[in-house]
């Protein structure tokens, strides 16, 4: 699919309009509750959803179809940071004001990490068709890893990306408000919501790849793998918001991604063997009854807590809302 360079502008001129329509009304730096995290989840899936019917209009139902599955498995493959993010918040115990802000500029370092792994992959399974084969091998490794390894987590502090900064970069242990720097004793440093920050980033850098290779595995058109990125990215900051206090009963999702990062590897080698390209309609019925089966696996394995879990009236952080 060849796609003009004004379309490319457009998108992305739309993009940064989006987030800056988005931190200009969280630019004082409130509590995102339930009720306003959900609102804006809706309307960055909508957003995602209408233009794929866009896609339809102008290129087809095959290609709407393919966008349509990219953006289902890194939405998916998206609830796995949720949990990592929390996993964060709470080991550096950021204030739930200034939570969004670490999101939001977290989100635009993983689309620019995105755009350069689509772009460098995409080239690689094009130009060196053994690439499939590794690509393909190595999601299928990180399946298996997320299914029976999923606990092993590395500390935020101990991320060697985070060491690396906190050597190089002169850093204060404490949050100065909602500064990423600070002036102290007449020298400036980073703040410990920098270290929070690259601690997101780093850890985003890892499920780009993922996310980035899955989506090959179905397309390597760089217009629908980055679109696709984009759009499921984009709402991951109210996806946050929305689901970290109900984390505690996504118990079994684990499963369900690794069989989408698996399935995603054996469907990438099988395109360079005379099995070819699996049907489009079939990826997309392999995607949506994983995830709903994982979901409602998890759900149907626990049970609400009896007590008040309403992060909105508490005022406090979603990651620790409900415990």
């Amino acid at each position: 699919m060849s796609v003009s360079w004004w379309i490319w502008a457009v998108l992305m001129l739309a993009i940064a309009a989006m987030l800056a329509v988005d931190l200009f009304l969280h630019r004082d730096n409130h509590v995102v509750g339930f009720r306003e995290a959900a609102a804006w989840s809706g309307i960055w899936i909508a957003a995602g959803l209408l233009f794929g019917v866009v896609l339809w209009a102008w290129q087809g139902g095959d290609v709407a179809g393919t966008y349509y599955a990219g953006y289902l498995i890194e939405k998916a493959l998206s609830i796995d940071n949720v949990f990592v993010f929390a996993l964060i918040f709470t080991y550096f115990a950021v204030p739930a004001a200034f939570q969004h802000k670490v999101l939001f500029w977290g989100v635009i370092g993983a689309l620019a990490f995105r755009l350069v792994f689509i772009f460098v992959g995409a080239e690689l399974l094009e130009t060196f068709f053994w690439t499939a084969y590794v690509f393909g091998a190595f999601l299928v490794w990180t399946g298996y890893k997320m299914a029976f390894r999923h606990d092993q987590q590395t500390p935020p502090d101990r991320n060697p990306v985070v060491r690396l900064v906190r050597r190089v970069v002169p850093t204060d242990p404490a949050f100065h408000g909602d500064r990423f720097f600070a002036r102290v004793d007449g020298r400036r440093v980073a703040t410990l919501l920098f270290v929070v920050l690259i601690a997101v980033e780093a850890t985003d850098l890892i499920f780009a790849i993922d996310s980035v290779a899955a989506i090959l595995a179905i397309t390597t058109s760089t217009f629908i793998v980055w679109t696709a990125n984009a759009f499921a990215v984009l709402g991951l900051r109210s996806l946050y918001f929305c689901l970290a206090g109900l984390l505690r009963r996504f118990v079994h999702l684990h499963y369900g991604l690794a069989v989408l990062l698996a399935f995603a590897g054996v469907k990438l080698i099988l395109s360079e063997t005379p099995v070819g390209k699996l049907p489009i309609p079939v990826t997309l019925g392999v995607i949506v009854v994983t995830i709903a089966v994982s979901i409602g696996w998890s759900l149907r394995s626990t049970t609400p807590d009896t007590e008040a879990c309403d992060a909105d009236a508490a005022g406090s952080s979603p990651g620790t809302a409900c415990r």
